[in-house]
């Protein structure tokens, strides 16, 4: 059904003011060291017209699903001059991996006994030197596997007061710290054999003891875990699964945090819209199919999950900020449609809906590594995401309104201050419906800023009917509005539109 919007920017209501390094990203601590990574999607699998055969066998069917990339090269000038585009955000280098790596600072080349990856002080140097050159605030996890210490042992700083001291003496010095990658998992998110949560609690109040003391300036945020909490709203809703439907959370967020001393600075969390098409035959409750993409059950996941971890980091982070520490289109390495247009709706209605509810930052998983990164592979080529945010970043303030609209399909309405500081406000309408148009009843004259595509799954986006391309090596396209003159104004289906007034 077509819905009508009638804006009133004068009687608005502010809700709250976030962060303005609300929208960050990762660069997995795999892409640091080059390591294993889900295996990239075919032009077939992108477009739809390949599907994947059902898994047969865990171990070696999910092996198939991998591939072993190179380091990525922070040093590349068209990833740096994208990604300074961006504006303000967090790095985090973490991962499963990262819970597994020695720091081989001293250049022995060798990876001892228990640990499974290797960083090297040129690439961690790499890693700093590329924060500085685009202005992001560094987050990590540290080394906590058998390599380290044994389950019985208390986890030891060997390797952190490594990491920790040549990012200080290096001038970029560590700005916030998880302690491990979603231990709800524990084990096969690298911890030591036989782990159990009573020993993560314990080493983690260890870490975060030790970082407050000898590097105060750095954020304890935690505990990075992953699923439902069990401790939010319950409802039949699938909430934020993915990863841990297969490999089974073996602990909750409570499990995690009960008996801890060391108090959070940040509370944070892992989310994604279920998992991805590779592991469907595996775990088919925790799958979207792709005619779902834009329903308003699917992209109503994004608020049900913040709003089940509210009441986790209300109870263990008490008037903190709420960091999503990974999040991205699907666990399983994103699905097919990530890397097009389709998954746009996803990510702004993501951002969106996250600074409505609370204040915080939202970590895409990742910059550009995988299928569902800003930028691809290797190349760096912006996907339509890349653009999609980087338009949130330029025209979405920091001071959110109540927009006056209740969410529907085809009227999905948020409204921030303007990003250029001028008097005004921003609206964000999402005409997730893909068959009727949406009428905006607009009382003022605007400059409208309209997202669309061929097609749902197109690689290329438009902006008021411009492809999103770049011109040259690094050169952006025309990211300018068009005049909207008050009066009745009409969005497509399947449309994204920022108005400026």
């Amino acid at each position: 059904m077509a819905e009508t919007i009638k804006l009133a920017p004068e009687a608005l209501k502010p809700l709250r003011t976030v962060d303005e390094r609300l929208m960050s990203y990762n660069v997995e601590m795999a892409e640091v060291t080059g390591g294993t990574f889900w295996k990239e999607y075919t032009p077939g699998q992108i477009d739809g017209t390949e599907t994947f055969p059902p898994i047969k066998n865990l171990v070696e069917d999910m092996r198939n699903l991998m591939q072993v990339y190179p380091p990525i090269d922070l040093y590349d000038e068209k990833l740096r001059e994208l990604t300074r585009q961006l504006g303000p955000a967090w790095v985090r280098v973490s991962g499963t991996w990262a819970t597994k790596t020695y720091y081989d600072f001293d250049g022995t080349g060798v990876t001892p006994p228990g640990y499974q990856n290797r960083l090297t002080k040129e690439q961690w140097i790499g890693v700093l030197d590329f924060c500085k050159a685009v202005g992001a605030k560094l987050l990590i996890s540290v080394a906590n596997c058998n390599g380290l210490h044994k389950a019985e042992e208390p986890w030891n700083p060997s390797e952190a007061e490594k990491i920790f001291s040549l990012s200080r003496d290096y001038g970029v010095p560590i700005d916030a710290a998880e302690f491990m990658n979603e231990p709800n998992m524990l084990g096969p998110s690298g911890g030591p054999d036989g782990y159990t949560v009573e020993q993560f609690a314990r080493d983690q109040d260890a870490f975060f003891a030790w970082v407050r003391a000898n590097y105060p300036e750095c954020l304890c945020v935690g505990p990075c875990n992953t699923g439902n909490t069990g401790m939010g709203p319950q409802d039949d809703s699938v909430v934020g699964r993915g990863m841990g439907d297969l490999l089974g959370n073996v602990a909750s967020c409570e499990d995690l945090m009960a008996g801890t001393k060391e108090k959070l600075d940040v509370y944070s969390y892992h989310y994604y819209n279920g998992c991805s098409e590779r592991l469907a035959s595996l775990i088919p409750a925790s799958h979207w199919d792709v005619s779902r993409a834009t329903d308003e059950d699917y992209l109503d996941v994004a608020a049900r999950c913040v709003r089940d971890n509210l009441a986790a980091r209300d109870r263990f982070c008490p008037g903190g900020q709420m960091w999503v520490t990974e999040s991205g289109d699907a666990g399983g390495g994103g699905d097919t449609w990530a890397s097009t247009y389709l998954d746009v709706f996803r990510t702004l209605n993501e951002l969106a809906e996250f600074a409505t509810l609370t204040d915080g930052v939202i970590f895409h998983n990742t910059l550009a590594s995988s299928d569902y990164g800003f930028l691809a592979r290797e190349v760096f080529d912006p996907r339509p995401n890349y653009f999609a945010v980087l338009l949130w970043n330029r025209l979405m303030g920091q001071t959110v309104y109540d927009s006056g609209e209740p969410l529907r399909k085809g009227a999905r309405v948020f409204c921030h201050s303007r990003k250029d500081g001028q008097a005004g406000k921003v609206y964000m309408i999402l005409n997730n419906s893909t068959t009727d148009p949406t009428t905006v009843e607009l009382p003022v004259d605007a400059v409208r800023y309209t997202l669309s595509a061929d097609s749902l799954r197109a690689p290329v986006m438009k902006l008021n009917g411009r492809e999103l391309t770049l011109t040259g090596e690094t050169g952006l396209p025309d990211l300018t509005g068009e005049a909207q003159p008050a009066g009745t104004l009409t969005l497509a289906p399947a449309t994204i539109t920022f108005l400026v007034v």
